[in-house]
């Protein structure tokens, strides 16, 4: 599993590092250098005045960052974080959301419980971090892509990205990051032709801000293939 991040005087362990206006920062495991590096890719076409779902929000990093930018309503959603088997709890988000003062509204419900009638429909679904670790990744994108009113974006794990057909690679046990909940990552062809079949009709493939790719050290977290990619209905 992901390594655990230090712990503040208030108890709760963090995965989003945050800074917060009366001045307490908190020390995750993914630091603010690297999130604020990846929220400007994320958010690079922009969210004013739109409806905005986060699935998988964790310690609400981007959910609050969705709202900074202006973002007409914002729902957090996690399950396996906020209340699942994942090392994380609420704690932290809550803790962020008090201390931003935030609107931000919030739902434990599990990716695959994801639909209409559960959430309703967003101009913007962010899908973050997440792909990769549920086991059917083609169902689980069916449920998001069925919120989705105008443009999904999606941060994952890729492999056989030089390959020009759509591939997609299944990680034994803790094979990808000492980690047993990481099961798939595809390649980049497999990404847009998956999109494709899910009737969008354009998107946009970027390399990670933050990752190097390795090939000889697929191990080192921030030396492995990671996109962010924006789909278009």
């Amino acid at each position: 599993m992901a390594k655990a991040a230090p712990q503040l005087a208030s108890g709760i362990t963090w995965f989003h590092s945050h800074h917060f206006p009366d001045g307490e920062r908190t020390q995750g495991v993914k630091p603010a250098d690297i999130l604020a590096e990846e929220a400007k890719a994320i958010f690079r076409h922009g969210v004013a005045g739109k409806s905005v779902l986060d699935i998988g929000a964790w310690d609400g990093y981007f959910s609050f960052e969705a709202e900074r930018r202006g973002a007409g309503r914002v729902l957090a959603t996690d399950h396996f974080c906020w209340s699942g088997e994942g090392w994380g709890t609420k704690a932290g988000f809550d803790h962020a959301h008090k201390q931003f003062k935030s609107k931000v509204e919030t739902l434990d419900i599990d990716v695959p419980q994801i639909s209409p009638a559960t959430v309703g429909r967003f101009d913007v679904v962010l899908f973050l971090g997440v792909l990769y670790h549920v086991k059917d990744p083609l169902r689980c994108l069916e449920q998001v892509a069925s919120v989705t009113a105008e443009m999904m974006v999606i941060e994952t794990e890729t492999a056989f990205d030089p390959f020009p057909w759509p591939l997609m690679r299944y990680y034994e046990a803790n094979s990808l990051a000492n980690d047993p909940t990481n099961f798939w990552a595809p390649n980049k062809a497999c990404l847009e032709a998956m999109f494709r079949d899910l009737g969008f009709k354009r998107t946009e493939i970027r390399r990670h801000p933050c990752v190097r790719p390795s090939w000889r050290n697929p191990d080192l977290y921030w030396k492995r293939n990671r996109v962010v990619m924006h789909a278009w209905r």
